[in-house]
């Protein structure tokens, strides 16, 4: 593989900006092959040459790719002046270039793709690409009894928007009068499961996203925690994209 610049090698692997990557090497904390580097404009071969930042091995892959399990009272943000962010579920060093994919309500949870992958970003959240959400809801209020039809033929919300068609399960009606529900959901508006049920009669009560595309929430991660995606989930990802 060609050489690189090392302060823009260590930068695309997710170890800081450019210039904080710099920084760091001017203040003797990385090593090319056992030797202190000084210099942010010396060569480096990612193959061939053994770099530590700070005594940890420079990372293979540039990308990096995480689910989240998302609790309330988190926004989907990248920095927020005064509400916590889902990247401070993260530790400080491993923030650096990262966001959300897609936005979930503070006061929604489940599951959170977080990636530094700007284009794989981008390509999961596009309008064109109708990429499929899938919900669990506890609704109050009384659903009217052709929801499930009306969901399957595009709902109009109460503000004159459009929603293309998507799926309402019923899976409960239970005693204390709430009802638990799945969505599927082929677009992204804002807000939009909780409207299309409010334009039915019902009040989204607790909202989990359970799935995205064909990523899963794995449901041994606990709230609040994360784990990188396999290469396996990866791909998969990617395969949407094409």
């Amino acid at each position: 593989m060609a050489q690189e610049r090392l302060d823009k090698m260590i930068a695309s692997r997710g170890a800081g900006s450019r210039k904080e990557v710099g920084q760091m090497i001017r203040a003797g904390r990385v090593t090319v092959n056992g030797q202190t580097c000084r210099d942010p404009a010396k060569k480096a071969d990612p193959e061939q040459d053994t770099v530590c930042v700070m005594g940890t091995l420079l990372r293979d892959r540039k990308e990096r790719y995480f689910m989240l399990n998302k609790p309330a009272g988190v926004i989907s943000a990248t920095e927020d002046t005064v509400q916590k962010t889902v990247l401070e579920l993260f530790p400080a060093s491993e923030r650096t270039g990262l966001a959300p994919v897609g936005r979930l309500d503070k006061d929604t949870l489940g599951l959170l793709l977080v990636t530094d992958d700007g284009a794989l970003n981008h390509a999961l959240t596009s309008p064109r690409r109708h990429v499929d959400k899938r919900y669990r809801a506890l609704v109050s209020g009384t659903l009217c009894a052709d929801a499930a039809e009306r969901f399957a033929q595009g709902i109009e919300l109460r503000d004159g928007t459009k929603c293309l068609p998507a799926e309402l399960f019923i899976l409960e009606r239970r005693s204390d009068g709430l009802i638990e529900v799945e969505v599927v959901l082929h677009e992204g508006k804002y807000h939009q499961v909780k409207r299309m049920i409010a334009a039915l009669g019902g009040y989204v009560e607790r909202l989990e996203r359970l799935s995205m595309g064909p990523l899963t929430l794995d449901p041994a991660l606990e709230r609040g925690t994360y784990r990188a995606l396999t290469k396996e989930e990866i791909d998969a990802l990617f395969s949407v994209c094409r």
